[in-house]
């Protein structure tokens, strides 16, 4: 049996990567990276060393790709919702594409792969198995929060397995 959006679910989390420099803070660095650069290609120039100078406009191109990028990646988001008959996994990714898996909680295993175990684990997450499947959440989350998202759900899921013998 699914899963209708009357249920209430009995656990839900949202998880997102962390992006430590917010926007305002990227447009002030990148203000002074292209000064020092324009400054330095200036220095260059006047030296003679005139074609130096695109090489220090691109170095600010770069830098302000790569960080696109990564404010980019950094839409990424899971959706873990705990019903009574399911486990609903929803990621949506930066580009609006969303991947969905549903799985019995009955017989879930949770498990959180802590960063320093990347050499038997490939990939440092929380693993919800059941039933032969195994998704992976919470790549992007450090160690502690994997291990408290792991903790939450694992609680919630005892409490979901308890029978409730109050009428």
């Amino acid at each position: 049996m699914r899963s209708t959006s009357n249920d209430k679910p009995l656990f839900e989390a949202t998880l997102y990567p962390h992006r430590s420099l917010p926007v305002q803070g990227f447009w002030i660095l990148l203000a002074c990276v292209a000064a020092v650069s324009f400054t330095l290609g200036l220095v260059f120039a006047a030296a003679g060393a005139w074609p130096i100078f695109g090489f220090f406009g691109l170095d600010v191109l770069l830098f302000f790709l790569a960080f696109r990028m990564n404010y980019r990646a950094g839409r990424l988001f899971e959706h873990v919702q705990l019903f009574e008959n399911e486990i609903l996994v929803r990621r949506v990714h930066p580009n609006g594409r969303v991947q969905e898996w549903r799985m019995q909680p009955n017989w879930l295993q949770i498990t959180a792969v802590p960063s320093s175990e990347a050499l038997k684990a490939p990939i440092p997450e929380v693993r919800l198995r059941s039933h032969g499947r195994s998704i992976g959440v919470g790549r992007f989350l450090t160690d502690d929060e994997r291990a408290s998202f792991a903790e939450a759900l694992k609680s919630a899921l005892e409490d979901a397995r308890t029978p409730n013998l109050e009428h």
